[in-house]
């Protein structure tokens, strides 16, 4: 084996040099959104640990990301091991440079970190070309289509939407400034050097293949047994940890880390971090980080002195709440009754939903009360989370973490009337400053949750008309069964030229919600620019809220015209279609969400 060489280096120093490449022993990113969020909030928290306006940058935090391996056996630096997080840092150093663009004050370092200049255009630092048309498209701002490409452009197109999601919204310029720079000159890596493809792969093969980790659980588990001194119940109580840690295997790698995390959080965490600098972690952020150790520095306070509390523990707590999370888990999948707003906070990617719902049970509940609580709290969550995103509110962890612990705290321990009365009051109290008054616009920000909404309409009118509602079919993104925004006016200005003064207030108008449906991709390519009155026929044959449009989707309709009345909801057919008839429809799905988001849902 020829020299080893380590050295750690900032981001700016190691994305500085030549470009990188990927060898064969990595091929494909990954990432899913889950590791994407664990990143940003570990970034974003540290940094907001130690700044302050004025700080030098050399007085804040530091932040240590690991190692990668690099086989440079030429000129370009073929990433053996850690192109996830290179891949990922990438990303997010695109989305922070377009987040500065209107800002007086620019950190033009950024794009010199992503990519050089050529007279072929951008050589991208990660230079690996079947996904650098993507990535060119992603630094341009604009949309691209990755259905028919690898998983890793599927993925980076995704990663990068999520992104928009996760990332914190109320950072001041001066603030995201100062990130970025910290971003490139405070988070530190090891690069690890070998000279040789062999010497490469064997350095790969060793951090990952020999002396593996334990992992929290693994200690977790090693404690609780370790205190139950009858042999009997021991072997009971760890027969019953690996039956369940192999039923959370199937639903994906570190589904039994989240759960230990949920089911303490919920159950225990009795403090969270201050929202000012310098503030020190407290329950929830170490049950987050280190769980196994937080049980073992606070075994008194959770209820464990003796042995038969530690077995109680396992045998009665841990399987109530495993069971429970196992059944969040297939709610998330797919509607069950009465949870079926679990599978739309799963859809809108909210991971803190676990937490607050099981704080609603206690450990005593039946059967009955324990769903009913679950179906509570997750129809709260989809209304706050729906009433903020139609607000521009950000629903990313960072945002949400402390409001949801105020939420964990207001309903842990209480019966099923009272967990509907705080979590009622809690609603008007958000509908006080917020509401569904004003309508949303699809932009690149808000596509995904545009979807979402306009699928929950389109399920709502369904059910309306004695129809199973088919949201499952209609919040599918990609694939040869996706769904896709449609437009209603084509994207033509100049046939609208009598309707808007210019193309920007076109172009505004066309995007208001009221303008939008969905169809399949293949009936939405094939309408294409046609004008209203050629759509109009398919939008009839199309889902129940495209046919809303059409005259014939009232008649023999009893179900939807009683709704309308009931409700007062202004549906209506029409001939035309222009920024009039988006202005009513918007306003009409506006009343629709108030309708379908309404806090007195947790009290009928």
């Amino acid at each position: 084996m020829q020299d080893i060489q380590g050295d750690d280096k900032t981001l700016e120093v190691l994305l500085s040099g030549s470009a990188f490449g990927i060898d064969y022993y990595q091929r494909e990113y990954r990432w899913k959104r889950k590791q994407l969020q664990e990143l940003v909030d570990d970034l974003y928290g540290q940094f907001a640990q130690t700044w302050t306006p004025g700080i030098p940058l050399e007085k804040q935090s530091k932040y240590f990301l690991g190692s990668i391996v690099i086989s440079k056996a030429s000129d370009v630096r073929n990433i053996v091991d850690g192109q996830q997080r290179i891949t990922t840092l990438t990303l997010l150093l695109i989305y922070l440079n377009h987040l500065q663009q209107d800002h007086t004050k620019k950190v033009n370092k950024i794009e010199q970190l992503v990519f050089d200049e050529d007279p072929g255009g951008p050589k991208f630092k990660l230079d690996i070309p079947e996904r650098n048309d993507c990535m060119s498209a992603l630094l341009n701002g604009e949309s691209y289509n990755p259905e028919g490409k690898s998983d890793s452009v599927r993925n980076l197109v995704d990663r990068y939407d999520d992104l928009d999601d996760i990332f914190p919204k109320s950072m001041s310029p001066d603030e995201l400034n100062m990130f970025i720079w910290w971003i490139i000159r405070n988070v530190k890596l090891i690069e690890i050097t070998a000279n040789d493809d062999g010497d490469a792969y064997t350095i790969f093969e060793t951090m990952n293949d020999r002396g593996l980790s334990l992992t929290p659980t693994d200690m977790l588990k090693g404690y609780l047994l370790a205190n139950i001194e009858d042999p009997d119940k021991r072997l009971e109580a760890d027969k019953l940890i690996k039956s369940y840690l192999t039923k959370f295997a199937e639903f994906g790698d570190n589904t039994e880390a989240d759960f230990f995390k949920a089911w303490l959080r919920s159950q225990y965490a009795k403090r969270i971090r201050e929202r000012k600098k310098e503030a020190k972690n407290e329950d929830f952020e170490l049950i987050g980080t280190e769980y196994h150790r937080w049980i073992r520095n606070n075994a008194k306070e959770v209820g464990l002195n003796a042995s038969d509390d530690f077995y109680q523990f396992v045998i009665k707590n841990m399987r109530i709440f495993a069971d429970l999370y196992l059944r969040l888990l297939k709610a998330s999948a797919t509607r069950k009754k009465g949870l079926e707003s679990v599978k739309y906070n799963a859809d809108a990617g909210f991971t803190l939903q676990y937490h607050i719902i099981l704080s609603a049970v206690n450990a005593d509940d039946d059967k009955d009360t324990a769903k009913a609580k679950m179906g509570v709290v997750a129809d709260f969550i989809d209304s706050w989370l729906n009433v903020r995103f139609w607000n521009y509110k950000s629903n990313s962890y960072s945002q949400m973490q402390y409001a949801a612990f105020t939420v964990i705290r207001s309903i842990r321990g209480k019966t099923l009337a009272e967990v509907r009365q705080a979590l009622h009051k809690r609603l008007e109290e958000e509908f006080e400053e917020i509401d569904f008054e004003y309508s949303v616009r699809l932009n690149q920000f808000t596509s995904k949750a545009i979807h979402r909404q306009l699928a929950r309409f389109t399920d709502w009118l369904e059910r309306q008309a004695g129809e199973p509602g088919r949201y499952e079919d209609y919040i599918v993104r990609s694939g040869k069964n996706a769904y896709e925004v449609e437009h209603i006016l084509a994207d033509k200005f100049e046939m609208f030229t009598d309707e808007f003064e210019d193309a920007a207030a076109f172009e505004e108008w066309r995007n208001y919600i009221g303008g939008l449906l969905l169809l399949p991709k293949k009936v939405n390519a094939s309408l294409g620019d046609d004008p209203y009155r050629k759509k109009l026929p398919h939008y009839l044959k199309a889902n129940a809220l495209s046919q809303s449009l059409h005259p014939d989707f009232y008649k023999n309709n009893p179900g939807v015209l009683k709704a309308i009345k009931t409700h007062k909801m202004a549906f209506e057919s029409h001939k035309k279609f222009g920024w009039k008839e988006i202005e009513q429809r918007s306003n009409l799905y506006c009343a629709l969400a108030a309708l379908i988001w309404s806090p007195d849902r947790l009290t009928e």
